[in-house]
Parts: C-alpha cells; structure tokens; sequence
C-alpha cells in the first residue's frame, strides 16, 4: 500500500512563498498595517488575500464613527528581532491607547459587559512578549449573569424556541451567515497576535476548518431527527431530539477559534444555548466571533462568551447548578476535577476532549521520505501544542539510524521566526508559562539519558521561541516519554516487533491519536485494530474533517466531537407514546 500524498492545498504539505507589501485592516477596533501577497503552486483558491479593511462595527466611540480611526494597533519595525530569529525584517504589532477599552468586555445576551468585580488581565503578544490589551476577567459572578441570560433565551417560546414553527431551518441559516464572515483575513491575523501560531497556518489550515465545520453543523440542524417505533398494541410510538438545554463551554489556547467552532457547531445546530470561557491566554479572537454572532442575527442569550481563568470562571461553569452540560477541551488533570465538580453538583452531562501522547509508528517498509516529513509536521505543527500530536515516535529497528539522521536534518532546516513572515513554519509558544514548561522537559530529557541531537534551547532572546529539538535514545520510562510536553520537542523510539511496538504504544494513560506508516495493508489494518485511540492514521497524520468524529480512550477523555456523533451530546432523547383508535401496523 504505497501512501499518496495529498492534494495540493492540503494542510500537511504547507510550503508557501510570499511577498510583504504594505496595507490596512481593521476590526473589533483593532487596525493591524500589513499586507500580505501569496504566490503559491496550488489552486488560486487556497491562496490567502491581502488583508484588507472592512468596516468594523465593533467601536462604539463616537469619534470612530466619524471616521477617526485615533491611536489603533499599528505595526513597528523590529529588524533586530528578525535578525535574532534567523529571518528577514518583520513587523511586531503593539497595542495604543484608545481601542483597548474595546476589547476588555464581557459579551452577554448580546451587549458588552465589564466585569462585575471590575477586574482585568493582559493578553500578551508572544512573538514578543509585550502586552496587546486588557481584558474583562469573568468570575462566577459573570458566569451567573450569563447563565441566566441563557436560560432565560431557551425558554419555550423564545425567539430562539418559537412555538409556532420548528426553527430548526432558521438555525441552520443563522449557521451559515456565521460561517461567511467579511473579516477572514483579520480573523486569522488577530489569531496570529494572539497565539503566536503562523499566519498562513491560522487562514489556510484554522479558519478554513472553523468555516466548514459550522457549515457542516448547519446542514444538520434540521436533518437530526427522531423515529416512529412499531410497539405492540394500538400505540403510535416515536422519539424526538431535544435540545439538552444551557451548555457551559470551555476552550483551550492552542486552537481558539477551531475550538469555538466545533463547541459552538453541534450546540447550537441541536438548539442550545451556551456559555462559553475562553482561554484567558488568547480570548481575543472568540470576543471578536461575539461580534459575529449578533450580527448573523443570533438572539440574546443564545451564545454568551466569559474570558477568565479556569479555578474562577471555569469552575463556576462546571459546578453551576443551572447548567445543564459542559463540554471541556484541555488537560486531563483539568478534565478530571471538572468531571467531579459536574457530578457533585447536578450531574450535567461532559464530554471531554483531553491529552494526550500519541504514537507514532514508523514500519520498517515505510517510505522514508514521506514517514520522515509526515512525522515531522505530526510533533512540529503548531508549535508542537496539539493535544494529539505524534509525541513518541517508535521507528522499527532497520531504518532507525536513518530515519534519526533524516528527522534531525529536517528539525534544523525548519524555519522560526515572526509568525506574520512569509517563510516562517514556526512561530512561538503560546506564553512564558509554557515556554518554561517546555525548556524543563528538554532540561528533564537530558538529565535521564536521551540523546538531544539538535534544538535544546530558545530560539531568541525576545518572545517565548524554542528551537525544533529532537532527543534519539529515548526510553519508555523517562519523563518526556510519559509525559505531555505540549512543544516542539520530538522524542524517537527504538523497537523490532509489531507485537513490542502494541504493547509499548498502548502503555499509556491516554488514547487520543495514533498513526502507522507502512506499505503492507495487513499490518496497517491489524495495528490500526490493536492501537488503544480514537484516531487512527495510516499513512497519514493530523487528516481532520467536520464529518469525521474525534475523541479519545482512557484519560484522553469521554464522548466525541465532529460528525453525527458530535451531535449527541447536545440533545435528549424524548419517547412519545399515543394510544390510537386503530392502528395499520
């Protein structure tokens, strides 16, 4: 089974050339002067435009209204930066005075809120660590106005709940204005200051899935349905799909907007209401899809979204009494207490989406080439902050010194630096918290034995850049190995038999992911059965689509996402029984 690649496009296989020119865009009272033009070999719709500069509705200010932009986000030349991090000159974006005001509110039943204790936090740049703004720091306070703006929207006869029409197609078409916003290219460029992830990477890869999964969820919100059921005697039986009711949401940082939508998707579609917490590292993109959502014509209290911190607001979500379920994406150490405070306090239902160490199994017959680059991208992608990143490769004996070889040359030819620069494949981790996370995994790798052959250290001496670092040599019990490192450090694993590699892949606590690179179908078909996750690639990695579910085994969490299976967990199944006068089956 000799593997394809993908088509051109495909998010795998990334390797833009573009051109900085100069321009504006502005929204969510944010102005970000940088342009970007694409040259690419593929298909002229997976070239991302020029930003550009829509009207913004976002600033209430007066003076914006008639056209004073005043002191906006604005970009600064940084050669010294690009020279540090290896690339040319790029831009670094700083936050003025002005339209921070705009950005530091709670977004509940439809209006801007502070915060009821009338705290802030910053949200910080971590290309350079520098401050972007404050934000409104939701408590539980917060989290009991919105639950109750939420209740209040689900009620029977609401506009959210009509009494006289099903509504469900309304839904859907709500869904798909949602999912045709004018603001892509901001979109994307506002995850990029945020998150610190690589520009092409947050229009092509991110905002391209975050459309079609709410186009996806749209499809089905008049389509998931009941049954009529042949019971005996004169009784007509069917079953109805109802919405569960308030759904609390909590999202992570590494992928806040692809998180957003595929929480949001499936809830909604179903007729939910929900009250979402956003990662208080990166809450700026989910405050500006709030933005969105009221103006696809979303009623009050139908999405409600909180930034704030997770023992405050998070667990106020998870405990609340009149919340009717809560959806988690995060660690499991998270995931576990939520999942107590869900039980102790009204048996919400939880879906948990968690961590993970995922194996990644490279055969002997593999082709090298492809193996190598597909493992690659699989620890690299993101930073290396992907719950089911190929974290512990296991390559089969007779190719190891030269798939070691291949990785370590691949590593040090990758390219970090300015996420907004056009060759850029890795931009910095997500905040100085995990970047000293990740540096002491790296320290721990070296301590208990493993090989470091390249990378080790940070990538700059401003922002939170690590180097692309690989360790050979690695054992099954040291720390990088068991552990979730959540950054750009790739740890390579000896083994001879497919029975060893089973064995050692599955001695794990999680079971999100996992992959096989092989030529030979049988033993693809025979590992993909053995391998304890809930996705399994086969010559391949990181594949997502909205239609394909996506969950784990063990400690990587409960329930799923995406597909008709993420449909599930957002409705209740009502049995309605009639008797009848007469009955024809």
């Amino acid at each position: 089974m000799t593997p394809q690649g993908p088509k051109p496009g495909h998010f795998g296989m990334l390797g833009p050339r573009r051109a900085l020119e100069e321009g504006r865009h502005s929204g969510l009272g944010l102005t970000v002067t940088l342009t970007v033009t694409f040259t690419q070999s593929w298909e002229s719709d997976k070239i991302p435009p020029p930003l550009t500069t829509p009207v913004s509705p976002a600033c209430r200010r007066t003076a914006c209204y008639q056209g004073n932009q005043g002191q906006e986000l604005t970009p600064s030349p940084l050669a010294e930066w690009a020279f540090q991090l290896g690339g040319p000159q790029g831009w670094a974006l700083n936050l003025m005075p002005h339209h921070s005001e705009r950005l530091i509110q709670i977004f509940i039943n439809n209006e801007w809120h502070d915060a009821v204790s009338r705290k802030t936090f910053p949200t910080v740049n971590p290309s350079t660590g520098e401050v972007i703004c404050q934000v409104a720091e939701g408590d539980k306070e917060d989290v009991d106005k919105a639950v109750k703006a939420a209740r209040d929207a689900f009620q029977w006869g609401s506009p959210w709940r009509p009494r006289q029409q099903a509504g469900a197609s309304d839904r859907g078409r709500l869904l798909n204005r949602l999912a045709d916003p004018d603001s892509r290219t901001y979109l994307a460029a506002l995850e990029t200051l945020d998150n610190g992830k690589p520009y092409v990477i947050s229009y092509l890869v991110d905002l391209d899935m975050v459309l079609k999964c709410l186009r996806y969820y749209a499809g089905w919100a008049d389509k998931y349905h009941g049954k009529t059921i042949p019971i005996d005697g004169d009784f007509f039986s069917y079953t109805r799909h109802e919405p569960v009711g308030v759904c609390g949401q909590i999202i992570p940082w590494n992928f806040p907007l692809l998180m957003q939508a595929w929480k949001l998707g499936p809830a909604l579609a179903t007729g939910n209401v929900v009250v979402m917490k956003v990662a208080e590292q990166t809450p700026l993109t989910a405050l500006y899809v709030a933005n969105l959502i009221k103006e696809a014509g979303f009623p009050p209290g139908v999405v409600n979204i909180i930034p704030g911190f997770g023992p405050t607001a998070g667990a106020a979500i998870a405990s609340h009494q009149d919340v009717d379920k809560v959806a988690f994406t995060g660690s499991t150490e998270v995931g576990h207490l939520i999942q107590i405070a869900a039980g102790s306090s009204n048996l919400k239902r939880v879906t948990l989406e968690l961590g993970g160490k995922s194996p990644n199994i490279i055969m002997s017959d593999a082709d090298m080439n492809w193996a190598v680059e597909q493992a690659h991208f699989a620890l690299f992608f993101n930073q290396g902050q992907c719950c089911c990143a190929g974290s512990r490769t296991f390559v089969q004996e007779d190719v190891y010194a030269e798939f070691v070889e291949r990785s370590v040359a691949r590593a040090k030819s990758r390219v970090v630096g300015n996420p907004f620069d056009s060759q850029t494949e890795q931009g910095p981790q997500v905040d100085k918290t995990q970047f000293q996370k990740v540096l002491g995994y790296i320290k721990s790798g070296k301590e208990e034995g493993a090989k470091l052959l390249c990378g080790g250290g940070a990538a700059a001496d401003r922002g939170y850049f690590i180097q692309p670092t690989v360790f050979g040599d690695v054992q099954d019990g040291m720390t990088i190995a068991k552990e979730e490192i959540f950054g750009p450090v790739m740890q390579i694993l000896k083994f001879k038999t497919i029975e060893e590699v089973i064995g050692r892949a599955n001695n794990s606590k999680y079971g999100l992911a996992a992959a096989v690179f092989t030529k030979d179908l049988d033993k693809a078909n025979y590992l993909s059965q053995a391998l304890q996750a809930g996705t399994v690639w086969v010559n391949c990695y990181d594949v997502f689509g909205a239609q394909s579910p996506f969950g784990g085994y063990k400690m990587s969490g409960n329930g799923r996402e995406l597909g008709e299976y993420g449909l599930q967990a957002y409705t209740e199944v009502k049995t309605v029984t009639i008797k009848v006068p007469q009955k024809n089956s």
